[in-house]
């Protein structure tokens, strides 16, 4: 196998494929998948492979880093398939694995073309329109054909981007152990049934799901949802963050649209759990607005929607300010476009054994003292946690 691992190395670490098929199972499985497809997708800019595991009544998919999918590709050329063929724009390869375990390569002229990543070409997602997903079928947003409802395709489109910001959390972190997982303000769920479909249906890892909300109706609507797909460790609770202890320790927070500093109070308990991953998009941030102070900003503060809309940005660069002293590499990332909610901001930080937080302690003090604020409730909330830090 070393050739066809050296064979792997050149094309994919160097972006050569285009197309590849894993074929011809060693032991037929009626459970198992039958046939693999690769192909080069774009997130974010970055090119991935995406393998797509044909079963014989449902498609899974999972992408992977060049180096990953090389990776993969050996294990399944080993223990899984027979044959595997790659297409390149300069060549075809075909490779045969004997019961020995030994390969032989086989280069013919090329038959496929060079995939186009430019802008006009159509965005791949995790999710793919025109295969079936249950959760979406379930919850209104595709036909039972994998047909994405037009009046849907936002929320769609929504789900894929959240998954994309899962799915470069997800590599940074320990996958070889139980992750736990809180979503507060979960509301009817959509993505948080999205997180589970991706970890557990695609990614095949092992993880337990609280989904937290204050409405009782929806709760018992996500459980019964929850029950009728049988996604067995997907739980909804009705309850407040401040209060959940259902886990000793817990590896992702995720805490979307909840309301002003209801967003700090998922952020404190996150910050509590020592949590490795925080997905979080604020919203109606109320806090900040009576109490930001300048007087040579006065121009903008004396109007209420200006305001409003720098209380917003004050209030979520302190948040992240405040992560980053506490040990997390932060990021503030555009969730969605504009055009559909002005909340689009989403916190995504990663836990870090980063020790040199003075650079982050002084910007906080200062960032505070130019807008004249005092008295925050994340603050408090922290206690020693962070009053120790800034004094």
């Amino acid at each position: 196998m070393n050739e066809v691992v050296e064979l792997l190395n050149e094309i994919i670490l160097n972006n050569e494929i285009t197309y590849g098929v894993l074929s011809n199972l060693r032991i037929k499985d009626e459970e198992s998948f039958s046939k693999v497809i690769i192909k080069p997708v774009l997130i974010q800019k970055e090119i991935r492979l995406q393998f797509a595991y044909e079963y014989r009544n449902k498609v899974l998919h999972k992408n992977l880093e060049p180096l990953s999918s090389i990776n993969e590709i050996e294990k399944l050329l080993t223990h899984k398939f027979k044959q595997g063929m790659i297409f390149t724009k300069e060549a075809d390869y075909q490779l045969l694995i004997n019961k020995k375990g030994e390969a032989s390569i086989l280069k013919k002229k090329p038959t496929k073309k060079q995939l186009d990543f430019s802008h006009n070409r159509k965005k791949s997602y995790i999710i793919e329109e025109g295969e079936p997903v249950d959760f979406l079928i379930r919850l209104g947003v595709m036909n039972e054909n994998g047909k994405v409802v037009s009046k849907r395709y936002d929320k769609f489109k929504q789900i894929n981007r959240f998954l994309e910001m899962v799915s470069d959390v997800i590599q940074r972190m320990n996958k070889d152990k139980t992750l736990n997982i809180v979503d507060f303000g979960c509301g009817k769920s959509y993505l948080t049934f999205a997180l589970y479909y991706y970890l557990v249906n695609v990614l095949g890892l092992d993880v337990n799901i609280i989904g937290l909300d204050l409405k009782q109706d929806v709760i018992e609507f996500c459980n019964e949802v929850a029950l009728d797909l049988n996604y067995e460790r997907l739980k909804f609770i009705h309850g407040d963050i401040k209060d959940y202890d259902g886990f000793h320790k817990v590896n992702m927070v995720v805490t979307l649209h909840a309301c002003d500093i209801a967003t700090d109070a998922a952020l404190v308990k996150a910050i509590n759990w020592e949590a490795e991953a925080i997905l979080s998009v604020p919203c109606c941030q109320h806090e900040f607005y009576d109490k930001i102070k300048n007087p040579v900003l006065e121009p903008m503060l004396s109007h209420g929607i200006i305001k409003e809309k720098l209380a917003s940005l004050v209030t979520d660069s302190l948040r992240a300010n405040i992560l980053e002293i506490l040990g997390y590499q932060v990021q503030l990332l555009e969730f969605i476009d504009m055009e559909h909610t002005p909340k689009n901001i989403l916190i995504r930080a990663m836990k870090t054994n980063n020790k040199n937080k003075k650079e982050s302690i002084n910007k906080y003090i200062e960032f505070k003292k130019f807008w004249g604020l005092k008295d925050l409730y994340i603050e408090k909330e922290l206690g020693e946690k962070i009053i120790k830090k800034l004094n």
